[in-house]
């Protein structure tokens, strides 16, 4: 006799999230918004600054100005101090999300992980490639192949608040946790390419430093004034040693516990993260924008954006190589793993979320500064590149957007339906014998209030028809 089949459950891609799940990316995506607007508000502050020509001088003046320690190799620019100083928080408060997606989110699930991985990946070598070949064809630089690799996720769900999509809360959790991991490779990527000399001294007392904090850590030891000197000291050796100094941080946030313990309401790398998000989306990445968005903007330079092998091959890699990858990689991993698309969505929903991951912004513009860092003029016209590229990929994705809106607004309805108001929204609480009993006695008493309400309209209308002269039917006191 055969065994029994057991019926096979095919997993969902981009399916419903849990509650607890929804709330928190709901939380941190409304952080990022409000930083994405402040990228957007500092970006175009330094195009105007450095393009109006009484301006243009205290832009240069400002953004070269140098002070810090020398005598500690700490002597930078202003410029210089927010590429490698404030970036560093950003990739701290990166790192802290990598560690919470690898141990409480959606990473910690080989299955549900495959998908956001094989996404970025490809959604980093189709951009990469695509620059790679532009400039070999076009016999150009190949030094800014990783330009293009990156995405941003403040400026991308900026755009988002500005069209004012209802994104249901899947595709907006896809297009975050994509962003985390694309964070991750992109600064695999800063670490292994863009180091070109190594002071093994500084090297060692950062990774001591390093050990020291991660032993605070694991002793609770707790306060601000031990952590902030320690990091201070790591990411000044960190920059000492030749490795990007943003290094440090990413480090530093990895080593945060981001698991709960019995009696907790928060593990110590969120509540940490909660301080620190408003410092990173707030100032840290909004200063770096104002001192490296900054480029000289005139027709001529447009024109070169697209005929320079090096700045076409940035502009193809955001918009078509971003687009392509992301989109093939989701594909490929639903296609072989058997899983479906969730009923809920299309593939153009997918198509039009990879189109806005070609938004790339912070990471593009400091990996062009530390690609073309010999050739001045060559990093202006790729940051005019990234900008372009951005530009071009926000315009298309809001247009896919645009079209799916009203599908997606009665999504987003239904996920925040609460018809018995009890906090939840009825969409979580389908296999709740209690919720099916609360609408039960919530239809009852409303079919009740309307058979009140039939019957006095039932009773008023015999009563008023007692009341014509002659009787209904009847016509100045005689029949019809």
């Amino acid at each position: 006799m055969a065994a029994p089949r057991i019926p096979n459950t095919a997993r969902k891609v981009l399916g419903r999230l849990s509650l607890p799940e929804r709330t928190f990316v709901a939380d941190a995506l409304r952080t990022e918004t409000v930083g994405g607007v402040l990228l957007l508000v500092a970006a175009v502050a330094a195009l105007v600054w450095a393009n109006i020509p009484a301006l243009h001088h205290s832009y240069e003046a400002v953004s070269h100005f140098h002070f810090g320690p020398a005598a500690l190799g700490l002597n930078l620019s202003v410029a210089h101090w927010a590429a490698d100083g404030l970036l560093a928080v950003f990739f701290f408060v990166a790192g802290i999300e990598l560690k919470r997606e690898l141990v409480a989110g959606d990473l910690r699930d080989p299955r549900a992980a495959a998908l956001p991985v094989a996404a970025a990946l490809c959604g980093m070598a189709v951009p990469a490639l695509v620059y790679t070949l532009t400039n070999l064809t076009g016999h150009g630089s190949t030094q800014g192949w990783a330009v293009p690799t990156a995405t941003d996720i403040a400026f991308a769900l900026a755009v988002l608040a500005v069209i004012g999509t209802s994104l249901p809360s899947a595709l907006r959790a896809f297009l975050l946790t994509l962003a985390v991991v694309d964070d991750l490779f992109a600064i695999l990527i800063i670490a292994i390419f863009f180091t070109d000399r190594i002071n093994f001294a500084a090297l060692g007392g950062a990774v001591a430093g390093l050990v020291v904090f991660w032993l605070l850590l694991r002793k609770g030891v707790r306060g601000w004034y031990v952590y902030v000197p320690l990091a201070v000291v790591v990411w000044a050796l960190m920059y000492n040693s030749g490795v990007h100094a943003t290094i440090a941080g990413v480090a530093m946030g990895l080593m945060m516990r981001c698991t709960t313990r019995e009696g907790e309401e928060s593990s110590p790398g969120e509540h940490i993260e909660h301080l620190v998000r408003p410092l990173s989306a707030g100032l840290a990445v909004p200063l770096f924008a104002l001192f490296s968005a900054g480029v000289s903007v005139s027709g001529g330079a447009l024109g070169d954006v697209f005929t320079k092998p090096e700045t076409l091959g940035v502009v193809l890699g955001l918009v078509v190589g971003k687009t392509l990858g992301i989109f093939s990689g989701t594909w490929l991993t639903a296609r072989f793993t058997r899983a479906s698309l969730s009923e809920d969505l299309a593939w153009a929903d997918v198509f039009a979320v990879a189109a806005l991951a070609g938004i790339g912004f912070t990471v593009s513009l400091l990996i062009g500064e530390l690609a073309f860092a010999g050739d001045a003029v060559l990093t202006d016209e790729v940051k005019a590149a990234v900008l372009t590229g951005s530009l071009i990929a926000a315009v298309c994705a809001t247009v896919l957007l645009k079209i799916r809106n009203a599908r997606y607004r009665r999504l987003c309805e239904d996920e925040e339906r609460d018809d018995d108001r009890d906090g939840i929204p009825d969409v979580y609480e389908q296999d709740d014998p209690a919720y099916h009993l609360r609408m039960a006695d919530i239809f009852e008493r409303k079919a009740a209030e309307h058979r009140r309400i039939a019957a006095e309209k039932a009773a008023a209308a015999r009563h008023g028809l007692q009341e014509v002269p002659g009787g209904a039917g009847e016509e100045d006191g005689r029949p019809a």
